[in-house]
């Protein structure tokens, strides 16, 4: 791998680790990046070397936002485990199961989630919980399950989907949401980089190369939805849906 490629592939995770820290959707940028990079690579070894910065940044993020935003650390933990065990799963099937089955049911998905939170610009401002606190388990083991296994097997918007499920299913404020979803996030990506290693599509080098540079923006993104708040949150969630669907629409009827 050329030098060039290295830098390019380095600032990419940078901007990834920044946008996925505030609002999810880091896959956005850092997977294309690594596609286009590692043209001459397989499909399973790019998904695997894309969780190692994922999973850097995102645990960075998770450690600046826990200092701030207190997360329900009972519910959590209920999302991360069948969060671990889908993803797991997800990276079992992504060589079976073809890419091109999800992605207009993505691309449907991203469109309703933008208008319902266009809509609505009261959504995710405050904190505003549903439900009794045994219903919520429930409902957030499932979310963690299916969002862990759309991770394993595919991945870009899982942050996304994560944080829209937690304010419109939870109630949570964006702010909350997305700190919450970080911690998901982490088990979602250990869950994939145990299945990639078992079966050898990691590239140590560069992941850990990229990390550094997601950890840095993942660092200075989650500073600064710590201080714009559930505003910034939701601005930010709505700019990387569109950009989102527009990728996946892209991929799904153009390329």
């Amino acid at each position: 791998m050329s030098i060039e490629t290295a830098i390019f592939l380095a600032l990419a995770a940078g901007f990834a680790g920044f946008v996925d820290a505030i609002a999810g959707g880091g896959g956005l940028i850092q997977l294309p990046a690594l596609l286009i990079g590692l043209q001459a690579k397989e499909l399973p070894l790019i998904l695997g070397t894309n969780k190692v910065p994922a999973v850097f940044g995102t645990s960075s993020a998770a450690i600046n936002y826990f200092r701030t935003v207190k997360p329900d650390l009972r519910l959590t933990v209920t999302m991360m485990a069948p969060a671990f065990v889908g993803s797991v799963a997800g990276a079992f099937s992504a060589t079976a199961i073809p890419k091109d089955l999800f992605r207009p049911v993505i691309v449907l998905l991203l469109i309703l989630v933008a208008i319902y939170t266009w809509r609505k610009p009261e959504l995710g401002m405050s904190e505003n919980l549903k439900y009794s606190h045994k219903s919520r388990l429930i409902l957030v083991f499932l979310i963690g399950l299916t969002i862990g296994f759309y991770d394993g097997i595919f991945g870009p918007g899982t942050g996304t989907f994560l944080v829209f499920f937690l304010v419109i299913g939870i109630g949570y404020a964006f702010l909350k949401a997305s700190a919450t979803a970080k911690l998901v996030n982490i088990a979602t990506n250990l869950g994939a980089i145990l299945t990639f290693q078992l079966t050898g599509h990691i590239w140590w080098k560069l992941g850990l190369l990229m990390a550094i540079a997601n950890v840095t923006g993942a660092i200075i993104g989650s500073r600064l939805a710590i201080r714009g708040g559930s505003p910034l949150v939701r601005k930010v969630f709505l700019a990387v849906t569109v950009l989102l669907i527009l990728r996946v629409a892209w991929d799904t009827f153009i390329s």
